[in-house]
């Protein structure tokens, strides 16, 4: 049923989130209306009507004008196209939103719902930090191709990998509004990203010794250090991302395997190996619901910084090694001992195989093998052709 009200300011902040998005029309401006979306976003939006066809568009959240404001800039838009300044395929400089308001709504609140927390803190970073300072003054129709490339360049200089993930941001906002009407060509479509460096680094059999004894030498040495040591050992052992360790909880231990509930892919099964299972065996069962707690407050998961990987590497000679690249010694070493690529997609819980190629790089010394292998077989058939 549509909903129609006289709209005041103080009316519109009364108006409560429902099950589902809503709108209240105005009866003083037609076409007017303020969209309350699930989360509790409200926004003002303009119904316009052309010939033959219809459109809506966002005015931008309640909180940044009054409805008198709005009321204004829908009399402007009408009166644009009365006389002839504006079809229903051009929108007026007056209803152009500003790219901030347009990320606020509708392109945040339509999407932020279906977001897990951490990639919604990820998102209001870039946009905080890369998008509205460089963007969010300006139109949607005053983005250019060239703006977009003097930015993406400056941050490129910065920090390359960061550039790419703001460039793929802006892209993704920028095609909503060319799927709403509002722009007829995404301006960030024909910047190229920044190549990406081959994760080739993995530990060798050699250096997964060394780390090992590293890591006992530590906890000798001070035993405080060894629940540390523990979670090192275990991404190791599992090839699990680094939050899937330290948030781990004893409800998600399942015999030989760790159902864990919300990984970056999702709910999966990790199954665990001899060691890893007793990795796990030996950790003390306290009152809280995590394997790795905290050990200021035993109700909280261990903290993200693991200072103790930093003087094993040290120890053990790995200058330069990566955290995450335990995940990509898993990886590797399960390739290298045949095990077929989509099991291994299994092992790490990637959805697309294109994701485990990155990881399932072989180093020149298997290569080298390998063709000595291949040339022995021949070698043989050419000796002994039957």
């Amino acid at each position: 049923m549509t909903r129609r009200a006289r709209l005041t300011d103080a009316g519109i902040m009364r108006l409560k989130p429902g099950s589902k998005d809503y709108t209240v029309w105005d009866t003083v401006t037609p076409g007017l209306g303020v969209r309350v979306r699930t989360p509790g976003f409200r926004g003002y939006v303009f119904h316009q009507r052309g010939q033959g066809s219809s459109r809506r568009v966002s005015l931008g959240p309640v909180t940044l004008k009054a409805v008198q404001d709005a009321r204004r800039e829908c009399l402007s838009f009408q009166l644009d196209e009365i006389e002839g300044g504006a079809s229903i395929g051009t929108m007026p400089g007056t209803c152009m939103p500003l790219f901030r308001d347009y990320v606020t709504d509708p392109w945040m609140a339509g999407h932020s719902s279906r977001w897990k927390p951490s990639t919604l803190r990820l998102v209001r970073s870039h946009l905080r930090c890369q998008l509205l300072p460089a963007f969010g003054h300006l139109r949607l129709d005053r983005i250019t191709r060239a703006g977009v490339q003097a930015w993406f360049d400056r941050r490129s200089v910065e920090a390359p990998g960061n550039a790419n993930k703001g460039l793929a941001l802006l892209r993704r906002i920028l095609n909503h509004a060319v799927s709403g009407g509002l722009i007829s060509v995404n301006p960030a479509g024909r910047t190229r990203m920044n190549p990406r460096p081959r994760l080739t680094r993995f530990l060798s059999a050699e250096e997964i010794i060394r780390l090992h004894e590293a890591l006992d030498q530590c906890v000798a040495e001070r035993p405080a250090w060894e629940r540390q040591a523990d979670v090192l050992r275990l991404l190791l052992h599992t090839g699990c991302r680094k939050s899937e360790i330290k948030d781990l909880q004893w409800s998600e231990v399942d015999g030989d395997t760790l159902r864990l509930a919300d990984s970056k892919t999702g709910s999966r099964t990790v199954y665990l190996s001899a060691e890893a299972r007793a990795v796990i065996d030996r950790q003390r069962r306290g009152d809280g619901p995590f394997v790795f707690p905290s050990p200021v407050n035993p109700g909280r998961p261990y903290g993200d910084s693991l200072p103790l990987w930093h003087r094993v590497r040290e120890r053990a000679g790995l200058s330069g090694v990566r955290l995450h690249d335990t995940r990509h010694t898993y990886a590797s070493q399960a390739v290298m001992h045949g095990v077929p690529l989509p099991v291994v997609a299994r092992l790490l819980g990637h959805r697309k195989l294109q994701m485990t190629m990155r990881y399932a790089h072989v180093g020149d010394r298997e290569v080298v093998a390998a063709a000595e292998r291949v040339g022995a077989a021949i070698s043989r058939a050419l000796d002994d052709p039957g």
